[in-house]
């Protein structure tokens, strides 16, 4: 299993980081990599999201996301052709100042035998880009 986790402190407010994690259909607009998203179904604060990715090569994954408001954004594996786990959590804590704390952590698991390069830059060497379009995305909101 591959696991990473980060913690950075964004200059943007709770609630505009948590709209940019939560709105998992504007994922391709800012997240390199995400070539597309569909929700498949949504059940109060739970959505069962497709993910289709292309990063070093393409493949797709559906994960069950959770989205408590303000808070947090949680995420278990459904189904997809790479993974075969992917669980993890967006935690958000608002510092009273306009900033966020936001801790991100995931651990997965291959189907198969991925090399370490490909499986360090899915894991852990993307994380710094994804923090920086996460950031940058909720400051322009």
């Amino acid at each position: 299993m591959a696991s990473a986790q980060i913690s950075e402190t964004f200059n943007a407010s709770i609630d505009k980081v948590f709209k940019v994690l939560s709105d998992y259909s504007s994922y391709p607009d800012f997240m390199d990599g995400v070539k597309s998203v569909d929700i498949l179904e949504t059940n109060g604060d739970t959505s069962k999201v497709q993910y289709n990715i292309n990063i070093i090569k393409k493949f797709q994954y559906v994960l069950n996301c959770t989205a408590v408001e303000n808070k947090s954004v949680s995420w278990s594996f459904d189904s997809g052709d790479l993974f075969a786990s992917n669980n993890g959590v967006w935690d958000l804590t608002d510092n009273g100042d306009g900033t966020t704390t936001v801790d991100y952590k995931i651990d997965i698991d291959f189907k198969v035998k991925v090399p370490g390069m490909i499986s360090k830059k899915l894991v852990s060497s993307n994380l710094p880009s994804m923090m920086k379009s996460v950031h940058k995305k909720a400051k322009s909101l």
